[in-house]
């Protein structure tokens, strides 16, 4: 039994728990800082489907299949724990993706040089005019011994990065 003597909770949020409260939460559209979960119909079939927008972008991160409401025809509508669980996967489908393109576009390999083991890098640049490479190599410490610009389309694997170091760091 509570008395009018008890203590007020006026404890403030966190930052946490600011960002995760939804600003919309709408049969078909929830919404916190980073995301938008909005159930649309799914232009392959009769079902629904729920479309993941990270703040800021136009097309969606993550798009997949929504459950039928009971009435067999309607979409099911969102919920707290849905959404929380959606923000989950796509957050976890971004990180990936970008995970996937950094590694698409950093490549390295470690190759004999005169003295020691060198690291052969190639960092693509995706520019939609003039995509081109940086070749580098490092030394075990990570000191840098030479970078060179090279085509996007560079054929770089071990052989390429050994002969390159065997060149003295001509540009191929």
């Amino acid at each position: 039994m509570m008395n009018d003597n008890s203590p007020v909770n006026d404890k403030t949020p966190d930052m946490q728990e600011m960002q995760d409260r939804p600003l919309l939460q709408e049969p078909r559209l929830w919404q916190n800082e980073q995301w938008t979960a909005q159930v649309i119909k799914n232009d392959d079939d009769d079902g629904w489907a729920v479309a993941m927008y990270k703040a800021g972008e136009s097309e969606p991160a993550l798009v997949g299949p929504w459950t039928m409401g009971r009435d067999k025809k309607n979409p099911k509508p969102l919920d707290g724990s849905a959404f929380i669980t959606l923000v989950k996967t796509a957050s976890e489908f971004v990180r990936r993706s970008e995970q996937q393109l950094h590694a698409q576009l950093n490549q390295s390999v470690t190759v004999n040089g005169q003295d020691s083991r060198i690291t052969v890098l190639l960092r693509i640049v995706p520019d939609e005019d003039n995509p081109y490479a940086m070749l580098s190599a490092q030394e075990e410490g990570g000191a840098a011994l030479a970078e060179v610009k090279v085509a996007a389309g560079f054929k770089f694997n071990r052989q390429t990065a050994q002969a390159w170091v065997d060149a003295d760091f001509v540009k191929p």
